[in-house]
């Protein structure tokens, strides 16, 4: 096991000395609500911790199950190395109700740390597309789709699970995780990505899991997705079934909620959740992005979206009760003459 933590991080320290493209955004990009992970970093520069406060509730299967759960799901992610390469810690905290169903029926309640992750995810590959907006001459062509939209951008994604957690989340040594990481953008404002993961593996507890799930940009500051999540286990099967919202509050914050239906095994149930996304931003571009005649590129998707923000209908309402520079300015020319 000591070998597989060093060789996680030799490749760690090997992805580090390729040179790559930036992956910084300027508005805070999470993975919350939902329980699938983008193949993108957050970018060098960039702190951002990603919270869920979770309530899990499930019917009790016979013999021994764990049909309830509260707690809160932290994650931080941050790229010290490259744009491409990202470095997150995942630490889940939840108080259970641990139920045994025979003859006699019994519970108790149980807390503690459930998971404890540290991991790594590196971006391979992300397709370039046509830029056909700023097409005159032929509407056609303008609004044709581009079928490169559906190569994917593909990630790895290495980890491993300590067992430094709650007793009846021990699995009896420290396990890696390893996945593949997919995303294709269809439009501006829908995505698709599809994780796959080998998890605990070389125990008992060994797992392979599959996520899909859409997102769609309704408004500037609001977001949806649908998503479905299937865990395959040794002798039974999860899966479930979620939707949930975003909304920007500012270029730094975003706030999400969730619900998802359950079914594991003979169990059937909901998960909701409520968090926030916060990140500390201090990247500093390495370089300046032009365009095929060799010129600065001012104007992005990104600054569209800032300047949309900054004229509109609340900033307006906002304006009205600043004080105008130009009166003051004016009022001190007058002062001056007399």
């Amino acid at each position: 096991m000591k070998n597989l933590i060093l060789n996680f991080f030799l490749i760690s320290c090997l992805l580090a000395t390729i040179s790559l493209k930036a992956q910084y955004t300027e508005i805070i990009n999470s993975n919350k609500p939902g329980f699938s992970d983008s193949p993108y970093s957050v970018g060098k520069g960039v702190y951002q911790f990603e919270s869920n406060f979770f309530l899990k509730n499930l019917t009790t299967e016979p013999t021994f199950s764990i049909p309830q759960a509260f707690g809160v799901d932290l994650l931080f992610r941050t790229s010290l190395f490259l744009e491409k390469l990202e470095l997150n810690t995942q630490i889940t905290f939840q108080k259970d109700k641990v139920a045994f169903q025979n003859i006699f029926n019994s519970n108790y309640f149980t807390s503690g740390i459930s998971r404890f992750t540290i991991g790594a995810k590196y971006l391979l590959f992300e397709p370039t597309y046509k830029d056909v907006s700023k097409e005159v001459r032929s509407w056609k062509r303008r609004n044709t789709f581009d079928k490169k939209r559906f190569i994917p951008s593909v990630a790895i994604y290495l980890g491993v699970n300590s067992d430094f957690i709650n007793e009846i989340h021990k699995t009896g040594n420290i396990t890696p995780k390893i996945g593949v990481l997919l995303q294709q953008s269809l439009t501006n404002d829908f995505n698709l990505i599809s994780n796959i993961f080998y998890d605990k593996i070389g125990t008992e507890f060994s797992e392979i899991s599959y996520i899909i799930s859409a997102t769609h940009n309704f408004f500037d500051r609001w977001s949806g997705f649908l998503e479905h999540q299937g865990i395959i286990l040794k002798h039974q099967k999860y899966f479930n079934l979620g939707t949930g919202l975003t909304y920007l509050f500012n270029k730094d914050i975003q706030i999400n909620t969730s619900a998802r239906f359950l079914l594991e095994g003979r169990s059937r149930g909901f998960y909701g959740s409520l968090g926030m996304s916060y990140r500390i931003d201090k990247h500093k571009d390495s370089f300046v992005e032009l365009d095929e005649n060799g010129k600065k590129i001012t104007e992005t998707p990104v600054s569209i979206y800032n300047n949309k923000q900054k004229n509109g209908f609340f900033s307006r309402i906002f304006k009205i009760f600043k004080k105008d520079k130009r009166v003051k300015r004016k009022r001190k020319r007058k002062r001056k003459r007399s």
